[in-house]
């Protein structure tokens, strides 16, 4: 990106030719000590490894690793870096106030085809000197991402975002979330309800309801973010954009026959049927 005046195309012209959210050219990566970072990053790797993993064996485990952290600090951190799911406790993934909550639509159902379930969730991304978030939408039959979306804040407009962009592919039967304040909002469940799609969420503290999208993290964290260290937003943005356009078109999938998930997207859906 061209970061002084340009006479044709502005900062928010060129971001959304990018995909990229304003907010994130602006970003000024978040101040952290560099103690508070290190354990940012380690209770990250943790939490993709185990996500099931509570308070107690949270801090049991960083305390193993040489990190003498109390449970309180434990409860904090992933708060911060948007992974309320970490453990079960009664405000886990805090919905929207007075918004309604969904039950659970999706245990004991076979998944036999695309655009049958989607589902969205939030992850962190660490930067050089901060962190950025990243939501990403995702068939859960062939695996493909239809949309993501990187903010450096933890509102609902990023998330909506994405989903417009799902939306723009084709329309899911069903679409499956956590409980937390971006899938809650009006404007999100809104958005789902006015293309007739039924909502499913997942149950408080249960990670693993929606172990597609987390089987997604662990291996974009392993296979792209662990293997970088992103000075930017903007650099984080450009490296996951080629990242998932490996991850959809090249990577092939032992679960899918070893084809890739855009193989499997386009080649199962019905004849006709536009792919955005």
């Amino acid at each position: 990106m061209i970061e002084s005046a340009h006479p044709q195309l502005s900062i928010a012209r060129q971001c959304a030719l990018l995909g990229l959210a304003r907010s994130s050219w602006y970003y000024q990566p978040t101040a952290t000590d560099p103690r508070t970072q290190e354990l940012l990053e380690r209770l990250d790797a943790q939490y993709t490894r185990t996500p099931f993993y509570g308070v107690r064996r949270m801090t049991a485990q960083l305390r193993r690793d040489g990190y003498p952290v109390n449970p309180k600090r434990v409860r904090r951190l992933p708060r911060l870096l948007g992974l309320e799911a970490i453990y079960p406790k009664p405000q886990s993934s805090t919905p929207a106030p007075g918004h309604r909550l969904y039950p659970y639509l999706l245990r004991g159902v076979a998944i036999t085809h695309v655009d049958q379930v989607w589902s969205s969730d939030i992850t962190y991304i660490r930067l050089a000197h901060g962190w950025v978030y990243l939501v990403a939408v995702l068939d859960w039959y062939s695996r493909y991402v239809l949309a993501w979306e990187v903010s450096n804040t933890l509102d609902s407009a990023f998330c909506l975002t994405a989903l417009e962009r799902a939306l723009a592919h084709a329309q899911p039967a069903i679409f499956n979330t956590d409980q937390g304040c971006q899938f809650t909002s009006a404007a999100f469940t809104g958005r789902l309800l006015d293309a007739a799609v039924r909502i499913s969420m997942d149950g408080r503290g249960r990670a693993l309801d929606n172990v597609f999208v987390e089987r997604l993290w662990r291996t974009v964290k392993y296979e792209e973010v662990y293997l970088k260290s992103y000075e930017s937003g903007v650099v984080a943005v450009q490296s996951l954009a080629a990242y998932f356009h490996f991850y959809n078109e090249e990577r092939l999938h032992q679960a899918l026959g070893y084809r890739t998930p855009a193989a499997v997207y386009r080649d199962t859906r019905p004849a006709g049927t536009a792919t955005g």
